[in-house]
């Protein structure tokens, strides 16, 4: 059951490191320590599956899409698919790491819905929740590191108590609302634009890959989201061209077609249309945090788009 199966593989495209996780379960827990050194990297970093972090300890902060949140532990960190974060001047770091993937969620439409409302912070306080919380955190690593039978079926029902104790922490008073078609059918988009490359996608080829007509994906998106499916991939791209500019040395026309635009003039003035300044000036006022290539990524082989 040891959580650090993975081979590190260096990346070969000038895209942000892709962590993969490559454990026997599609789920692992452990400390800082037992999930390995890149629990804690500093460098800006992606994956392909869902992290929950309980930092219990230390000093620092976390960076989560560029924004940065000084450590007040106890708190959660809540990272999905294709976010960019690091910790930043981490220091004494304790806690438990959560990783899994939407296969051993059963692709829960309420628990995704749940996680990605959580992950718009870099940080949750958890307050008078910390005990209970890290109270099954605890039961979780024990039941993990025993697997016994049935193991599984009890840390997929824990998960899902750990993810609404966790909203409720976040007293958010827009709760993603109970599961139906629209909701489903949104959430599923996001997460497909939300990928590594997904933002190359339209919304003719997004519907043609997820089973409807563009009519369908417009309506039930807006219904759910009360936003455009074209607004949402605007969006996407935006924050895509934000990540890359800070976390990368790609020149603007790499970034241009990487946030999915053929023409660096168009994406140029897209951006500045978008953010109110130019691709150069935003990377000129964020801190250039880049990844230092000769570190190893907790990743195996790299995801293409």
């Amino acid at each position: 059951m040891d959580a650090r199966r993975t081979t590190p593989t260096p990346r070969t495209t000038p895209d942000l490191p892709l962590h993969r996780l490559q454990a026997l379960l599609p789920f692992a827990i452990g400390t800082f320590d037992t999930i390995g050194p890149l629990s804690r990297a500093g460098f800006p970093h992606r994956h392909s599956f869902y992290e929950i972090v309980h930092v219990t300890g230390g000093r620092g902060a976390h960076v989560l899409d560029l924004v940065h949140q000084p450590l007040a532990p106890p708190q959660l960190c809540v990272i999905t698919p294709g976010q960019v974060h690091y910790w930043s001047d981490a220091d004494e770091l304790t806690g438990q790491v959560v990783l899994f993937d939407e296969d051993f969620l059963l692709r829960n439409p309420q628990d995704l819905a749940a996680l990605r409302a959580l992950a718009t912070r870099p940080a949750l306080g958890l307050g008078e929740r910390a005990g209970p919380i890290g109270a099954l955190l605890a039961d979780m690593e024990d039941e993990y590191r025993a697997g016994q039978p049935g193991f599984q079926g009890v840390l997929r029902a824990s998960l899902h108590i750990l993810i609404i104790r966790a909203l409720r922490a976040a007293e958010r008073a827009d709760r993603p609302s109970l599961p139906g078609r629209p909701t489903e059918l949104a959430a599923a988009f996001t997460r497909l634009i939300a990928r590594p490359g997904g933002v190359r996608h339209s919304v003719a080829s997004s519907a043609q890959e997820l089973g409807v007509s563009p009519g369908h994906l417009q309506t039930l998106v807006k219904q759910a989201t009360g936003r455009t499916p074209g607004r949402l991939i605007r969006r996407q791209q935006t924050l895509e061209a934000k990540r890359l500019l800070a976390c990368t040395d790609l020149t603007i026309r790499q970034v241009a077609k990487e946030a999915g635009f053929a023409d660096p003039a168009y994406f140029c003035r897209f951006f500045r249309r978008e953010t109110g300044m130019t691709p150069g000036e935003f990377r000129a006022r964020v801190d250039g945090n880049h990844h230092d290539p000769r570190i190893a990524s907790i990743a195996a082989a790299p995801e293409g788009p």
